[in-house]
C-alpha cells in the first residue's frame, strides 16, 4: 500500500534543499517560477553553502534536510539538483516524521537514492521530475507535468516509440530513477523488491560497458526478471573506448531481457534532458508498447 502526500494548493511552503552538489549560481528562474505557481519559496542553508564540491559537509547537508522533514509548515521538498553526495548524507536522516506527515518529496539524479529509500521504507510516493539548477532549461511540458503532478491533476504520456522496443501491455507500481544510483541501492537499506513492477531507468555521462555492467548487476540480483515492464528514459552523454563496445543502450538492455516477456520502450522523455518530464515513482501505471506508440498512464 502506497502513500499520497497531500496535493499543494496556493500559499503552500515549498522548501528548497541540496543534499549533493554545491549550486553554481543562484537559483532565481527556479524561485520566480515557483513563486508564480502560488507557492511561498523557503530556502535551506544548504542553497549558498560550499564544502569542497558538496553544499556544505554531510552533517549540514543532513541537517537541512531533517529540518524540513519536521517542520509543517513546509508541503513539498525539493532537491536543488544532484551531482553526487546523497549517499554521504543519507543515513544521518530521520524519515521517520513522514510517516505522520507526507510531503512531497522532488528531484532525480542523485536522488533517486532518497526516492528509492522511502518506496523502500515507507511506501512513500515521490515525484522524479525537474530540480532548481534544470528549470532554465526545462521544457515547457517538463514543468507542467511537476505542476499538475504537485497540485493534483491528471497526467499522462505519449509519444512515438523508439525503433527498438518489446511490444506488450503491462500494470505495475512504477519505481526507478538514475540507473547508477539504484545499483549502488542495491543490498542496502534502501534496496526495494523489484518483482511486478514496471521500473524507469536513466542515466548520463557512463560509458557503454558500464551501463551493460550495470544492468546485468541488476539481473544478477534477480531484480530484472520478475519485472511487468521497464521504461527506459534519456541516456546521454554516453561515452564509448577507443575499441568499440560494439551494442548501443538499447542493444545492451533487450539483450539481457528479451527472454522475460514485459514490454519494453526506449527514449521515454525522462532524465538528464530538457524534456524531463514529471513521474510519480510509487503510483500504478498501466504501459502500452506498439509498433504506432507508446502510452503510459495512472491507474489511480
Amino acid at each position: 500500500m502506497s502513500i499520497t502526500p497531500p496535493y499543494l494548493k496556493k500559499g503552500d511552503k515549498i522548501a528548497i534543499t541540496c543534499p549533493a552538489k554545491k549550486l553554481p549560481k543562484p537559483m532565481t528562474d527556479a524561485i520566480t517560477l515557483l513563486e508564480s505557481w502560488g507557492l511561498v519559496v523557503v530556502l535551506g542553508d544548504t542553497v549558498n553553502a560550499s564544502y569542497h564540491q558538496f553544499a556544505g559537509d554531510d552533517d549540514m547537508r543532513a541537517a537541512d534536510m531533517q529540518r524540513f522533514i519536521e517542520d509543517d509548515s513546509i508541503k513539498a521538498i525539493i532537491a536543488a539538483r544532484g551531482g553526487y553526495g546523497t549517499i554521504r548524507m543519507i543515513d544521518g536522516v530521520n524519515f521517520e516524521p513522514l510517516k505522520r506527515a507526507p510531503k512531497w518529496l522532488v528531484g532525480f539524479s542523485d536522488i533517486t537514492l532518497i526516492h528509492a529509500h522511502l518506496w523502500a521504507n515507507y511506501g512513500l510516493q515521490t515525484i522524479h521530475g525537474q530540480m532548481p539548477i534544470n528549470i532554465p532549461d526545462a521544457s515547457t511540458k517538463s514543468l507542467q507535468t511537476l505542476k499538475s503532478i504537485l497540485f493534483g491533476h491528471e497526467v499522462s504520456y505519449r509519444y512515438k516509440p523508439h525503433d527498438k522496443f518489446i511490444a506488450g501491455e503491462a500494470e505495475g507500481v512504477l519505481v526507478g530513477g538514475n540507473l547508477s544510483l539504484l545499483v549502488a541501492a542495491t543490498g542496502s537499506v534502501s534496496d526495494f523488491k523489484y518483482d511486478g513492477k514496471i521500473l524507469f531507468i536513466e542515466d548520463v555521462g557512463e560509458y557503454l560497458y558500464a551501463i551493460d555492467r550495470m544492468i546485468r548487476t541488476l539481473d544478477r540480483a534477480g531484480k530484472l526478471k520478475n519485472l511487468a515492464g521497464l521504461i527506459v528514459g534519456g541516456f546521454t552523454e554516453i561515452k564509448d573506448n577507443d575499441i568499440p563496445f560494439g551494442q548501443t543502450v538499447a542493444e545492451i538492455v533487450i539483450d539481457v531481457v528479451k527472454g522475460y516477456g514485459y514490454p519494453v520502450c526506449f527514449d521515454f522523455p525522462a532524465g538528464h534532458v530538457p524534456d524531463n518530464r514529471a513521474l510519480i515513482l510509487g503510483r500504478d501505471i498501466h504501459m502500452v508498447v506498439n509498433t504506432e506508440t507508446v502510452e503510459i498512464s495512472y491507474t489511480r
